[in-house]
């Protein structure tokens, strides 16, 4: 591949990583953990020091540093030391990233489905009281569910990993 080729693509890419990086940001992520998730996800390579990862968005090192420490405090990257190198490495967490990120959250349902029942219990058979209870009843059903979606979700994701491999 020319220097122009290359040049190109890591354009389109970092054009991409953009787009992308707004629809996390629209679903609460801050902007520049986004950004470093989103080149994390879609760029070639499988760990990324600091300073690649700066490079390769073109930002500054210290942009770098309160974003990768709020992925790896979420889960969705791991921070690793290779034995004899004196810096930290980044990859995504899992293998089934949004599998495992969907996971991640069943303690912020857990929370929600636990607020709403001690709400649903204060008020009783108050409309809002019934609200909450309704509340309640939503995230335990969508906690009780998520094994079984995840479970749906890494057999396709095998079927899609095998045709990947046969074409």
């Amino acid at each position: 591949m020319t220097a122009t080729d290359q040049a190109r693509r890591a354009d389109v890419l970092l054009r991409f990583v953009e787009r992308f990086a707004l629809v996390l940001t629209d679903s609460g992520l801050p902007r520049m953990p986004a950004r470093v998730f989103a080149y994390v996800l879609a760029d070639d390579a499988e760990r990324y020091t600091a300073a690649e990862l700066a490079a390769g968005l073109r930002v500054s090192h210290a942009a770098i540093s309160g974003a990768v420490r709020h992925l790896v405090q979420l889960g969705y990257l791991a921070r690793e030391r290779v034995p004899g190198h004196r810096t930290d490495s980044y990859r995504i967490y899992d293998n089934d990233v949004w599998g495992s990120i969907i996971l991640q959250q069943d303690r912020v349902l857990e929370g929600y489905e636990q607020v709403a029942a001690e709400g649903a219990q204060l008020l009783d058979a108050t409309p809002g009281g019934r609200r909450l209870r309704e509340t309640q009843e939503f995230f335990a059903f969508i906690r009780a569910e998520q094994p079984r979606l995840i479970a749906r979700w890494q057999e396709r994701r095998r079927g899609l990993r095998d045709a990947a491999t046969a074409s």
